[in-house]
C-alpha cells in the first residue's frame, strides 16, 4: 500500500492534557511515523506519515483527543512523503 502524509493543526483545549503523549501512543499503535508538538497560539500541530488506512485512524483520533481535551477543530492537508521518520516523536 502506497504511503501518504498528512500536516495537522488542532485547535481546542489540546495543551496541557497529554494531548501530545496520547497522539504519539496512538500513532504507534497504529503503525505511523512523524512528531507532534505544541505550538505558542495554543495549537498542537502534528505530522504523520505511513500507510493510508493508519494515517487516517490516527487522524480521526486528533479529532478527540483525550478524555481531557476538547477539540474544537482539525485542519488537515496533504503533506509531501518524506520517508525520513523512523518513529513518532514528541518536538
Amino acid at each position: 500500500m502506497p504511503l501518504i502524509s498528512r500536516h495537522l493543526l488542532i485547535s481546542g483545549k489540546v495543551q496541557g492534557v497529554c494531548f501530545r503523549h496520547y497522539t504519539r501512543q496512538t500513532a504507534l499503535d497504529n503503525g505511523v511515523v512523524g512528531w507532534v508538538r505544541n505550538l505558542a497560539d495554543g495549537r498542537v500541530e502534528a505530522l504523520i506519515e505511513g500507510e493510508q488506512l493508519a494515517v487516517e485512524a490516527t487522524v480521526n483520533w486528533c479529532h478527540t483527543g483525550p478524555e481531557w481535551s476538547k477539540v474544537d477543530k482539525v485542519l488537515v492537508a496533504e503533506h509531501a512523503v518524506s520517508q525520513e521518520f523512523k518513529s513518532f516523536e514528541i518536538r
